[in-house]
């Protein structure tokens, strides 16, 4: 059972020494200069993610060790805590960096949320190991042979499914090289991609089984790319498999372009569109930065995009763009700012600018520093 994002706590995370009960909405953009902790705030999913997919010490590894990921360093912070309360569950978690420049986990608790307090389900989970009890790794922790009370292996799967459905897109790579300009195998279609590697085959799969989706796609990238018609899909066999790469066709024309042949913008643009629209969307869709080499009117689209997939799923944007930010509502906007070296996050309230929202809109007023979030 998926379930959004009610509440965040968050400890010792690299800038974000102490986040309590932090409410989130359908809708969260975040604003703020560099360096201010935006994109620390979203890497967090990916690291809660990767945790109880069971894969939190490959990821960690790779990423310069449990250290790195501690607010100002093992010698000022022990422990890394996190808490997330969803409609009717909460999961929370405390780890502690070892001296082999791991993470261990202190404690995980997972349990059922009742009006103002959590029902838990027989207290902790885990204690000292180096995975998650929740991940799908180790998912036989919570098959009934495994000595876990009936309501626990419930609350995991629970757990599992929301966390495992924030996914962060990360689509700023458009290079030749990048995934999402490559051939790739035509069944890799269950799901977009976080990097929209496999977007050819996510399209084709809409275009044979939600033709409506597909067509929404199709009509908004044109709104942005005006020469553009439409997609084309010519699977090729190859070493037993079929693979895809996405190709497109212009306006008055039936000549098949390849998809090197589109800009880097307009790709990301597809990207964002198809993650925006996609029919079965994940419990938590996240983007930093998603303006990057989009034209003003595309963000204007884009913005439109963020609105629509609020009222399916969990949205929450990082932008420098106040252009962008002129689409929404001051309630919708986080500002994040970096104080004594920390990150500091706060929700916009329309009633305290109505003064200001009378002559300006929320970009300029971001601009001339009157929302803070400004270097």
């Amino acid at each position: 059972m998926r379930q959004p994002i009610d509440r965040i706590t968050l400890k010792g995370f690299k800038s974000i020494r102490d986040l309590e009960d932090f409410p989130l909405k359908s809708l969260n953009i975040l604003i703020g200069a560099n360096g201010t902790g935006k994109s620390n705030f979203v890497s967090f999913f990916t690291f809660l993610r990767e945790a109880v997919e069971g894969r939190l010490g490959p990821y960690v590894d790779i990423r310069g060790g449990a250290d790195g990921h501690l607010h100002m360093g093992p010698k000022i912070t022990a422990l890394m805590a996190a808490g997330l309360r969803f409609h009717s569950f909460v999961y929370e978690l405390v780890l502690a960096s070892t001296v082999k420049n791991t993470f261990a986990f202190v404690e995980e608790r997972a349990g059922y949320y009742r009006s103002t307090e959590a029902s838990w389900a027989k207290g902790s989970i885990r204690q000292g190991r180096n995975e998650s009890v929740v991940g799908e790794s180790v998912l036989k922790a919570c098959s009934k042979d495994a000595g876990l009370p009936e309501m626990t292996r419930q609350v995991c799967k629970d757990i599992y499914d929301s966390i495992s459905g924030c996914i962060v897109y990360h689509l700023h790579d458009t290079s030749d090289t990048a995934g999402i300009r490559r051939s790739g195998s035509v069944r890799d279609n269950e799901y977009l991609r976080p990097d929209a590697g496999n977007l050819a085959a996510f399209l084709l799969m809409l275009h044979d089984r939600h033709q409506s989706t597909y067509e929404k796609i199709r009509d908004t990238v044109r709104l942005a790319a005006p020469f553009f018609d439409d997609f084309k899909f010519r699977p090729r066999p190859s070493n037993g498999d079929t693979t895809l790469q996405l190709e497109w066709t212009q306006k008055d024309s039936d000549y098949p372009f390849l998809v090197t042949q589109l800009s880097d913008g307009t790709l990301r643009f597809v990207a964002l569109t198809t993650a925006l629209l996609q029919p079965s969307p994940p419990s938590t869709i996240l983007l930093d930065e998603p303006e990057l080499g989009l034209h003003p009117y595309a963000l204007n689209l884009l913005a439109g995009l963020l609105k629509k997939a609020a009222t399916q799923t969990q949205v929450i944007v990082s932008t420098q763009s106040a252009p962008l930010l002129d689409n929404f509502e001051a309630e919708d906007v986080i500002v994040v700012e970096r104080k004594d070296g920390e990150s500091t996050f706060e929700r916009l309230s329309s009633e305290k600018l109505h003064e200001w929202l009378k002559d300006y809109s929320l970009g300029e007023l971001w601009e001339k520093n009157v929302l803070g979030g400004r270097p």
